[in-house]
């Protein structure tokens, strides 16, 4: 029988088919079909920071990559000395002890962990809670888990925060996890003591295990660092905390972030990682600990650029119209778009006429319609002539 014709049909686990779709795959897709017919796109839809990572970082990394030992498996869980990095590093920017054998994990990057806690907390049926707009990546370790979300709208009138008096008690009750993420993707809010405090006190009123996404927590504005979650006190009875060094250090592509807090979830968060892999290559820990241990003027330097950037962005929104507030901290805009349209209709609309690429708010969940995403992810010149092009177009006279 000749089989050299016949096409083998796979059948995908179901929780393939339940993956929410990447939004972010079919944003950069429209974005470079537009790219290749030569256009110039200024393209300020992703989270990826456009400055380099600074030398002493990448001189660190280079020296050690030729250090033999690092050519070996790497230690399950990481070398020690990258978890006393971050306990250093906690202590020095947030007055919070960490013990580093217990309550640090080493991640490949935030993204890895924020997907892992659901696949060790949820099992089907179970209730995450989760802010709407939000990181879709939290979808997808919910997804993976077969469990359910309840959607927390975050509102202007509301600063972009929770309200936790408006969850429905059922779900409140049946709920396992919990994600917040302050400075904030997408919307750039940020929180003070006294929401932490009252997301603890929820937490331990329902049983809910709290993960802080602080991704974002070096980029702030107005002369104050955000505050992290794990200052409050009783945080780390009912929580943990996830950094990366992506946004910090401009080391989005090195893949390394870590998760902090409470040692039962960190164990849990170690032993999943156990089974998939070993952990990060030593040059890259050993670099990573250079730069959380390192002179940190390179993350203020960072932090006023981004802060620079805004207030120019702002400055030109202003002359042609678009008003908006501005943000408390991350990278990220927020901005309302003209009514009698979508988010997705109108960030189309600027890219075909305006080649100016910015994420609709309806990727990021229901409460994200009516806005779009803007990144300060390039120099203020060219952001300046983005917001040019998008005057041209008088939608906002």
């Amino acid at each position: 029988m000749d089989l050299t014709n016949t096409k083998r049909i796979f059948q995908p686990a179901k929780r393939m088919q339940g993956l929410p779709e990447q939004f972010f795959a079919r944003l950069v897709a429209k974005a470079n079909a537009q790219a290749v017919k030569g256009r110039d796109i200024i393209n300020l839809g992703q989270g990826n920071p456009d400055q380099p990572t600074p030398p002493h970082i990448v001189a660190s990394l280079q020296e050690a990559a030729a250090k033999p030992q690092y050519h070996k498996y790497p230690p399950f869980g990481g070398f020690p000395f990258l978890k006393q990095a971050v306990a250093k590093r906690y202590k020095e920017d947030y007055n919070v002890e960490l013990d580093p054998d217990t309550e640090v994990a080493v991640l490949f990057g935030g993204k890895t962990g924020l997907i892992e806690i659901s696949q060790c907390l949820l099992d089907p049926g179970d209730v995450a809670l989760v802010p709407d707009p939000g990181y879709p990546d939290y979808w997808s370790g919910i997804a993976l888990a077969g469990a359910r979300m309840s959607l927390m709208p975050l509102r202007a009138d509301n600063n972009f925060l929770p309200d936790y008096s408006a969850i429905a008690s059922s779900d409140a009750d049946r709920a396992k996890l919990m994600f917040i993420n302050y400075p904030n993707n997408p919307t750039g809010a940020v929180a003070d003591s006294n929401f932490y405090q009252d997301t603890v006190a929820f937490a331990e009123r329902h049983g809910i295990a709290v993960v802080s996404d602080f991704a974002y927590g070096a980029i702030g504005f107005g002369g104050d660092r955000p505050v992290s979650f794990l200052q409050t006190p009783g945080a780390k009875d009912v929580g943990f905390e996830i950094y990366t060094l992506s946004k910090s250090y401009n080391m989005a592509g090195w893949r390394v972030g870590f998760a902090v807090g409470n040692a039962e979830l960190i164990g849990l968060i170690n032993l999943i990682q156990d089974h998939y892999y070993c952990s990060l290559f030593g040059g890259i820990q050993e670099a990573a600990a250079t730069a959380l241990t390192g002179p940190q003027q390179c993350v203020r330097d960072l932090n006023a650029t981004y802060e620079s950037r805004m207030h120019a962005l702002f400055n030109a929104l202003g002359s042609i119209g678009w008003q908006a507030e501005r943000p408390g901290g991350s990278f990220f805009c927020w901005l309302p778009i003209p009514a009698g349209t979508t988010s997705v209709a109108f960030a189309d609309r600027l890219l075909e006429e305006a080649d100016v690429v910015v994420a609709p708010g309806a990727g990021f969940g229901t409460h994200g319609e009516g806005y779009v995403r803007l990144g300060l992810l390039a120099d203020e010149a060219r952001l300046e002539e983005a917001v040019q092009r998008i005057g041209r177009l008088n939608l906002f006279t």
